[in-house]
């Protein structure tokens, strides 16, 4: 039974301009060496800046993968709910049923082209961002779609799904930073105390 092999990449840190900052570039480095011993098809990226040059890193680790580009791994907010929850409101001030309609066509493209058996053993790395990880973890798992909400990941923090046919998604890894020394972990998320 062919098993898809779906390696999800946060891109490295990015300053606010959306460009790779040298701490990014570490990152993306580290986690590249980390998958070089893997046997990975292609690297697909968001089209964004910081994506597309993590993976371009990445994959001079990858020799024999090709580095392309996958418009559904842009960054966009995968699901409006109804009733955001309380500390969320905010966050979704503004939004109406055109953006709800916008991040379900979004996110349904993003589940329906990476969220599924393929027809051959494939290993695929997707460089995209936190919120189109969360969406497919929140997926693998079967949660509701509110459920993405809360669920982060650092910068270059990895996490692994395999799809095949005729079982759920099997969930390997989330947000694994091992790749990573500690001064390079925990990026991309707010202040906190942290392992």
């Amino acid at each position: 039974m062919a098993t898809r092999h779906v390696y999800l990449v946060r891109h490295g840190a990015a300053d606010p301009f959306g460009e790779l900052t040298d701490v990014g570039q570490q990152q993306s480095d580290l986690v590249g060496q980390r998958l070089a011993g893997l046997p990975i098809d292609v690297v697909w990226h968001s089209p964004l800046p910081r994506a597309v040059r993590s993976a371009g890193i990445i994959g001079t680790h990858l020799p024999k993968a090709d580095v392309l580009e996958a418009p559904e791994l842009i960054d966009h907010v995968p699901h409006v709910p109804e009733q955001a929850p309380p500390a969320w409101a905010p966050f979704f001030d503004g939004y109406g049923a055109e953006e709800a309609e916008e991040a379900e066509r979004r996110s349904s493209a993003l589940t329906a082209r990476f969220a599924r058996p393929a027809a051959t053993e494939t290993h695929e790395v997707l460089v995209t961002h936190a919120y189109q990880v969360a969406w497919l973890v929140r997926d693998a798992l079967g949660a509701p779609p509110v459920r993405w909400l809360g669920l982060n990941c650092g910068n270059t923090a990895l996490t692994v799904i395999e799809y095949r046919d005729g079982s759920e998604p099997t969930m390997l890894l989330y947000n694994d930073m091992g790749h990573l020394p500690a001064d390079l972990r925990w990026t991309g998320f707010g202040a906190g105390v942290r392992p």
